[in-house]
């Protein structure tokens, strides 16, 4: 099915902030700005706008500790999510969560988290709640290819099968595992077909390619809506950097990371296709370009400008009063 123009500019939009947002957080960490370690998305950005753009505000997602691009392709806030992550009193976790625990409830981003593999029970979990509320939602979790090994991975997909739940298993094979590639960890080697193997329907695609995971996730969220059960959806797409930033990536070639970023960026990928079919004017998606920089720009200063917490507020929302 075609896109609408206005349906293609989201798209774009939604990408193309991750891209500048990422480089500027890459940017302020050499300077020292940021807080402890950023895991950054580049490279990935058709894989979480391609999910997100056919879930709405009251679906749910749950993320992994390389969070930044789920949270931005979910709608999240750009100026709280910044200041969150530079650990601001204002951000969206009132600067508790920071880069590896942000989390926008307001929009049904359930949380970066840090621990391998545990947002896909946390994803089930959501997707529970829907169907017991009989509301006509959608839950998805995103799990690399590293987290794709763990047993709560596995515990989780066989419970969404067994009681249809409406869910998408998303597995962002970036091809390592922090520094381990995939060839090596993934028994089997392929992550598609394992989740087969609980009776779901699977997709294998080029994550790189918006179109190809937009199309597969419409078909997932809609026989999730219908009350047909989960999907797994696997997405190829290698990170542009390292595990963690910082990271020398003395497991990777110089030729290897040439090759990703001349042949499989999403935004020349995406821009290439819409532009040759004239379905978007190249000047619309240059706007976009100049405005998105401008925006990124203003949150990162309006951050650095902001309050940190006052150590007062350091176990609210924390921990819950009373004994045990």
């Amino acid at each position: 099915m075609q896109l609408s123009k206005d349906k293609l500019i989201d798209a774009y939009t939604r990408m193309k902030k991750i891209r500048v947002f990422e480089e500027t957080m890459r940017d302020e960490f050499a300077k020292g700005t940021v807080p402890a370690f950023i895991h950054l998305y580049i490279g990935q950005e058709a894989i979480a706008s391609g999910i997100c753009i056919e879930l709405n505000d009251n679906d749910t997602i749950a993320s992994t500790h390389r969070g930044h691009g789920h949270c931005l392709a979910k709608n999240s806030n750009l100026e709280r999510m910044t200041m969150e992550i530079f650990c601001r009193a204002d951000g969206l976790c009132e600067g508790k969560g920071g880069s590896m625990h942000i989390a926008d409830l307001s929009v049904g981003m359930l949380g970066a988290n840090a621990i391998v593999g545990a947002n896909a029970p946390i994803a089930v979990g959501a997707a529970l709640r829907q169907r017991v509320m009989g509301e006509n939602l959608v839950s998805a979790a995103f799990i690399g290819d590293g987290a794709s090994n763990q047993g709560a991975v596995f515990e989780a997909m066989n419970l969404a099968s067994v009681l249809k739940l409406p869910v998408l298993f998303v597995f962002e094979n970036n091809g390592y595992a922090e520094f381990t590639g995939v060839d090596y960890h993934c028994g089997g080697g392929d992550i598609a077909k394992r989740a087969e193997g609980f009776g779901m329907p699977s997709y294998k695609l080029d994550g790189s390619d918006f179109f190809a995971v937009q199309e597969a996730a419409a078909e997932a969220v809609e026989r999730a809506r219908k009350g047909e059960g989960p999907s797994a959806i696997e997405c190829y797409a290698k990170r542009w950097y390292g595990h963690f930033e910082g990271d020398p990536q003395h497991y990777r070639t110089k030729e290897e990371l040439e090759t990703i970023r001349k042949d499989n960026d999403p935004l020349i990928i995406f821009r290439q296709k819409v532009e040759e079919a004239g379905l978007v004017e190249s000047s619309d998606l240059d706007m976009i370009d100049d405005d998105l920089m401008s925006q990124v720009t203003n949150a990162v200063e309006k951050a650095k400008n902001s309050p940190l917490p006052n150590v007062e507020e350091l176990t609210t929302n924390v921990y819950e009063e009373g004994s045990y």
